[in-house]
């Protein structure tokens, strides 16, 4: 279907299905404000088996979905924020199983 300069493809129902996400193993999301001057920090650690530059991309996504910033170090990916609920979406959609630890 064309839409001025744009093609929109139509999904059919004898396309396959998505392959179903697999299990990425568990990660913790962890709000933290201690040696930050008081500032909430949304830390995402427990990684395993997950590259640094799949990583570093994960970062990118989350930053980009929450809004604020972040950095990727020693393996867990901060961002600036109280951002856990919409982290955790989006951990899940990816194959992770967040779990929500911190006050």
């Amino acid at each position: 279907m064309r839409n001025g300069n744009k093609v929109h493809r139509i999904p059919t129902s004898s396309e396959p299905a998505a392959a179903p996400v697999r299990n990425r193993g568990r990660v913790d999301i962890i709000r933290q404000t201690a040696h930050r001057g008081g500032k909430t920090v949304t830390v995402v650690k427990g990684f395993v088996g997950v590259g640094p530059a799949e990583l570093k991309e994960l970062g990118r996504t989350l930053q980009k979905a929450c809004g604020a910033g972040g950095t990727v170090k020693d393996g867990r990916i901060e961002i600036q924020g109280e951002h856990r609920e919409v982290v955790a979406g989006i951990l899940k959609n990816g194959g992770f199983r967040p779990v929500l630890a911190g006050g």
